[in-house]
């Protein structure tokens, strides 16, 4: 958005523990505190200036004046600002994380009986909130510290916008009164995912009961201001609060919710008499068992646009997920598919291929990476074959040397280097990967004269501390591995690494040192990926499903240019409403049958010969994710990669050709089209001049700074 020049505010919580580091013993994934602030963080500046208060629990009073929150426990919100430069274009904007601190009285103004120290003491209860970063990766836990946390950065933020929007000449006041008529036209705010949700009923609390506006006025400007992104499908991931727990930590909300449940449904009503059963799945709260808060239908409702972030995902999230409300509002829906930023994910970690690209077709298209469609032209070049097939071995030699230091395994840099790094989760199904590399050992064993093209498959990614399925996952990937890498049989022709602790800095390590990248999701789950764009920049082939980006991938770069296999979104319909049957495809496949065969006694685990019967059961009798329906297409598809791996210049004049379709993946583009259709601002390419020039050329811009509009992305 800085490069953009769009006036941008990231808002979300500075986490005192981050994601947790992970350590691979014995084969099983153990987790470590990542205490990421021990040294100090230079780029961050405490802003206790700006500190504010959040309140929790309390009561609600009647007045005549209104409704009153009352009786309230107050944690402060202190802010560290992180300057996020644009590129070369001196454009900076801030990245603003609250950090919970207690007040000074904490315990001590409620008639203490004096124990002065066990108050002190207790003041890290309120400072837990901004501790430690939740996390699970598509799951909803619906724990009251996460629903605090989800609470925290919401009122801080509107806390921080409205008063920015007082202090500006647009906050125009009326003897104290403010007039928000003009805060929609200035304010954008993006709910990333539902994690923010509770901004809408929030908004509506400040401008009903503080700044006294009408419920209809404020309705308006809350729907105008706010915007949703939905970024999975998976029910599990879907954050249904309960209304008790909401109704004990923030008693006005619930009352706020449900008079925007009121409303919405009487709307629902009128457009569709006597459809109790539309009320039911329209309603925000969810009867049956315990009450819920359904906070997606919340996000839509207070929104005026709804966008998934892949072409296939926006469509099942119109079609499905939410198609009674894409009914009532179709105008509503959008698609924006994800983009990454080339800065990151090409100069920075590729240098050598940014370079190689740059003596070709000029530097431009580090801002503009529509313009690589140019490479085209150098499909068959042969010089130019050669150069992109040398910097790919060069990142694959450095790469390997740091393999052998790590995890003392001899790796070949010539072979295929096939990668599979992303979180471990049941859909993104690294047991397929993992069925296909006891396929390939199997083949080899059986005939180890017959020629072989060697593979180094490296798989890598954290699995939620208390998903203990995608746990026996890793041992199960670690245990094939320890039985292939010593095998004397197999020698270098198959080698399976484990990669600890997978996060960005080593993803830059291992995509541009990548030739093939896994994207095998079972059609319809993965909402986009963005690991699938990396690599494509990096000039790896994709091996994958029609799910997700993939399909667009595919659609840029020619499906033949891409290894696609597998059930469509179709297909894996119609197998739902048949009914899977994982039995059949084991009958039916000799390969997938002895490797299950294998998982199921031992052999891997020759100490516990039914450590992986959890595993196997699963896969039997409830994969949802249909790993056996999938798996003779994959081995397949493999045997196609493997064919064109052996032929070095038309595998990389594939690579070529993938380099040259990646375009439209830039995070500019997908930012762009956010700007304009969404948050109602026009990007900018001025160049703001530098503090040593005179500054009245900007000033007299007025498209600076996207015309004055901020936009604020509210982040968990």
């Amino acid at each position: 958005m800085a490069t953009l020049g769009l006036a941008a505010y990231g808002y979300g919580i500075r986490y005192e523990y981050g994601i947790f580091n992970q350590k691979i013993r014995d084969g099983w994934q153990v987790e470590e505190a990542d205490d990421w602030l021990r040294h100090g963080n230079p780029w961050e500046k405490a802003r206790p200036e700006y500190m504010l208060p959040v309140h929790f629990y309390g009561r609600v009073e009647h007045a005549k004046s209104g409704q009153k929150w009352v009786d309230t426990q107050v944690v402060l919100a202190l802010p560290y600002d992180t300057p996020v430069p644009g590129y070369m274009n001196n454009t900076v904007n801030t990245m603003r994380l609250w950090s919970a601190r207690a007040p000074n009285d904490f315990n001590l103004r409620d008639f203490n009986v004096g124990d002065y120290i066990q108050a002190v003491l207790d003041r890290n209860l309120a400072e837990n909130i901004s501790r430690v970063l939740y996390p699970n990766d598509n799951f909803f836990e619906g724990k009251e510290l996460r629903l605090k946390q989800e609470y925290f950065v919401v009122a801080a933020t509107l806390q921080d916008i409205i008063r920015r929007f007082k202090a500006s000449k647009f906050g125009s006041t009326e003897s104290v009164r403010t007039i928000f008529d003009s805060f929609p036209d200035q304010v954008a705010i993006q709910l990333n995912d539902t994690h923010p949700a509770l901004a809408i009923p929030e908004l509506m609390r400040v401008f009903v009961d503080i700044e006294k506006l009408p419920w209809t006025k404020a309705w308006d400007i809350t729907k105008r201001t706010f915007a949703y992104t939905n970024h999975t499908v998976l029910p599990e991931a879907l954050e249904r609060w309960p209304v008790d727990l909401v109704e004990k930590l923030l008693p006005r909300h619930l009352q706020i919710i449900y008079e925007i449940n009121q409303r919405h449904l009487d709307k629902v009503t009128a457009l569709f008499p006597n459809d109790l059963d539309r009320l039911r799945r329209m309603s925000l709260i969810e009867e049956g068992g315990v009450k819920r808060i359904n906070m997606a239908h919340l996000c839509i409702v207070g929104s005026h646009a709804v966008n998934g972030v892949a072409k296939i995902h926006s469509d099942i999230v119109k079609t499905q997920v939410f198609k009674d409300f894409a009914d009532l509002e179709p105008e509503k829906f959008q698609n924006k598919t994800n983009g990454i930023t080339p800065r990151r994910w090409l100069l920075l970690c590729n240098p050598g291929l940014a370079e190689l690209i740059a003596e070709k077709i000029g530097e431009d298209y580090v801002k503009d990476l529509s313009q690589l469609i140019k490479l085209h032209k150098f499909v068959n070049d042969d010089i130019f074959i050669r150069e992109v097939s040398k910097v790919k071995q060069e990142n694959k030699v450095k790469f390997a040397q740091l393999l052998e230091k790590e995890y003392r395994v001899k790796i070949n840099p010539s072979s295929m280097f096939d990668v599979h790094v992303k979180r471990i989760h049941e859909y993104k199904r690294q047991l397929m990967n993992c069925l296909h590399i006891i396929t390939m050992y199997n083949r080899i064993k059986r005939d180890p004269m017959k020629p072989f093209v060697p593979r180094t498959v490296i798989i890598g990614g954290k699995a939620a501390p208390g998903y203990h399925m995608a746990k026996m996952i890793i041992k199960l990937i670690t245990a094939v591995g320890h039985v292939v890498n010593n095998d004397p049989v197999v020698g270098n022709k198959l080698k399976v690494i484990f990669l600890e602790n997978y996060r960005v800095s080593l993803a830059e390590k291992v995509i541009p040192a990548t030739d093939l990248s896994e994207q095998i999701s079972t059609a319809g789950t993965e909402a986009s990926g963005t690991g699938n764009m990396k690599f494509m920049l990096n000039g790896a082939l994709t091996i994958g499903t029609m799910d997700g980006a993939n399909v667009e991938m595919a659609e840029e770069a020619g499906e033949e240019n891409l290894f696609i296999f597998g059930m469509r979104i179709q297909e894996v319909a119609e197998l739902d409403k048949k009914g899977y049957n994982a039995q059949e495809y084991y009958d039916k496949l000799p390969e997938l049958k002895q490797a299950i065969d294998q998982i199921k006694s031992g052999f891997f685990s020759p100490m516990q010969p039914d450590l992986f019967n959890e595993v196997t059961n699963m896969l039997f009798h409830h994969d949802r994710f249909k790993v056996f329906a999938d798996y003779e297409a994959y081995v397949k598809c493999q045997d196609k990669v493997s064919q064109l791996y052996m032929n070095a210049k038309e595998w990389t004049k594939l690579v070529i050709r993938n380099i040259a379709a990646s375009g439209k993946f830039s995070s500019d583009r997908t930012i762009k089209e956010y700007a304009r259709e969404i948050w109602n601002v026009e990007p900018s390419d001025t160049k703001i001049p530098p503090p040593n020039e005179p500054r009245d050329v900007a000033d007299k811009n007025p498209h600076f700074a996207g015309g004055g509009k901020k936009i604020d992305l509210t982040s968990l």
